[in-house]
């Protein structure tokens, strides 16, 4: 009965503190990745800040189509993040193929300019953009004819432009024909003639009446004044009827357009160019452009 006794279990035997139980590492490890794995799984694996910047589109792409092909949680969230995505990288990709198909385009149609092109010089400073054109008029349809005046000569330079390579060819043979008192040269030009915005250009006979009386000059003194430069002129070349003095504080220098009473005077002007201007030489060349009155601004009333 003793032994009994001693093993028997009394009333207060529920108060006595017993040590917890030993747990063991590997099953709270195991618990700890549970717990990691659950979290991880909550993510949307396509979101941006997952994706470095230098990370490759083509890459990100083929991780979002997986990305989505395996979603399970939140299949319409991750859907709306990629086709976004991918609504903005067919945009950018369009833009940038575009952009260089028209660079492409351009070159191409500037490097076939070019080879429609020669390079006259040597011109005499009496001849005008019509009878350059009428020396070359039998080589090809002549599409272009630019002469610019040149600064360090007492004769000018030009480009003539054909409508095909053919005539540019034929061109060459004409160096050395005598054009006034000098034999012009002729070579291969390097460069395209720049186009002309057309609403610039004459739209009436009286227009270009207006051309033929008118000198472009660049290379203009910015301290040099409107009244300056047709003082100029006047000087040297006959009455101005009209001038233009354009530029600003964004150009080192400054152009001008100046519209002479009698054709002859517009002629003799391009014998200025070089000459000084305040302090720099000036390049006057034919205008392609006549000088239209400025429009009077309404008033505010």
């Amino acid at each position: 009965m003793a032994a009994v006794a001693e093993n028997a279990v009394g009333p207060d035997d529920q108060f006595i503190h017993r040590s917890p139980p030993m747990t063991d590492p590997k099953s709270e490890f195991q618990l700890d990745v549970r717990k990691l794995v659950d979290l991880l799984s909550k993510l949307n694996p396509s979101a941006k800040e997952f994706f470095p910047s230098s990370y490759s589109a083509d890459r990100r792409s083929q991780n979002d189509l997986a990305a989505v092909a395996s979603a399970g949680d939140h299949p319409h969230a991750e859907n709306k993040d990629f086709s976004s995505d991918a609504t903005r990288r067919r945009k950018n990709y369009h833009n940038q193929w575009r952009r260089r198909l028209n660079g492409r385009a351009l070159r191409a149609t500037r490097e076939d300019s070019i080879r429609r092109t020669v390079y006259v010089s040597d011109i005499d400073q009496h001849v005008t953009e019509e009878r350059l054109a009428a020396l070359f008029i039998n080589c090809g349809q002549v599409v272009d004819c630019r002469i610019c005046g040149d600064p360090h000569s007492v004769l000018r330079f030009a480009f003539v432009e054909f409508a095909d390579e053919e005539g540019a060819r034929v061109a060459l043979n004409l160096a050395g024909t005598m054009l006034g008192y000098y034999p012009v040269r002729v070579l291969p030009s390097k460069t395209a003639i720049l186009p002309v915005n057309p609403t610039f250009l004459p739209q009436s006979e009286d227009e270009r009446e207006m051309c033929a009386r008118t000198v472009y000059c660049t290379n203009i003194d910015k301290k040099v004044s409107q009244i300056d430069v047709k003082m100029f002129f006047e000087s040297t070349c006959g009455e101005v009827s009209r001038l233009r003095l354009l530029g600003d504080h964004m150009h080192s220098t400054r152009i001008a357009f100046v519209e002479f009473s009698v054709a002859e005077s517009a002629i003799i002007a391009l014998n200025c160019s070089g000459m000084p201007l305040g302090a720099l030489p000036i390049r006057v060349s034919p205008s392609k452009t006549p000088v239209r009155p400025r429009v009077p601004r309404l008033g505010m009333h």
